[in-house]
């Protein structure tokens, strides 16, 4: 991890540096193809794989953000899958975009946390004290399938730590998709990427097609 860090922070210097050398300007977009736009997107197989590299998080970052929250329930099941199963339903109640957007904030402020605190869980106490946990005291109500799926720290039947590695591409898809409702807001980004406004959402559904701007390939 640290070395992709290192490797971007190295392209994105060298970049700087060409362009200030250059007297270019930064594209408004970090994208590969800069003169692809959402014009381009119907115009052939070519320039519509084109678009899809360029802003395919753009236009399908909230639905794989949900993908990837289905991923963690399934690998999980356990009570932390049960809250990331809670966060799910939340955000899709809301339904509109711009709601969901609204609430995005905190829900990636809530996968970083429980991220951290499920660190510290997997590290547990050393074991040097010779202390060991509440839960496997003498009377405690506790068996080992308890253990695992609260995620409890234990010496005998440590917490998965594979399960942070599905936490962690969700988080980093929710901070992508975070990202993504920020440049929604910008004029340039809207020009070149189009806008995710959903194009039913004033329009009757019987006068739906009528409406819509997209070619229709399949009765053309």
């Amino acid at each position: 991890m640290l070395a992709i860090l290192a490797f971007e922070v190295t392209i994105y210097r060298h970049q700087e540096y060409y362009r200030g050398r250059n007297n270019l300007t930064a594209p408004v977009s970090k994208t590969i193809f800069h003169d692809i736009t959402r014009m381009h997107l119907d115009d052939g197989l070519i320039n519509c794989a084109k678009y899809f590299i360029n802003y395919f998080f753009y236009k399908f970052g909230l639905e794989t953000c949900f993908l990837m929250s289905v991923n963690v329930i399934g690998q999980r099941m356990d009570f932390y899958a049960m809250i990331h199963a809670c966060w799910l339903i939340a955000v899709l109640y809301r339904r509109r975009r711009k709601a969901i957007a609204e609430v995005w904030p905190k829900y990636c402020c809530f996968l970083a946390c429980i991220i951290t605190f499920q660190y510290f869980i997997c590290i547990g106490i050393p074991p040097a004290p010779c202390r060991d946990y509440p839960w496997r005291f003498k009377g405690a109500d506790f068996n080992d399938n308890i253990i695992k799926w609260l995620y409890f720290p234990d010496f005998i039947v440590r917490p998965n730590p594979v399960f942070l590695v599905y936490d962690f591409m969700l988080l980093l898809c929710a901070s992508l998709q975070r990202q993504i409702f920020e440049d929604e807001n910008k004029a340039a980004v809207r020009i070149m990427a189009g806008d995710n406004v959903e194009i039913c959402m004033n329009l009757d559904a019987a006068s739906f097609s009528q409406h819509n701007p997209v070619p229709d390939f399949i009765h053309c």
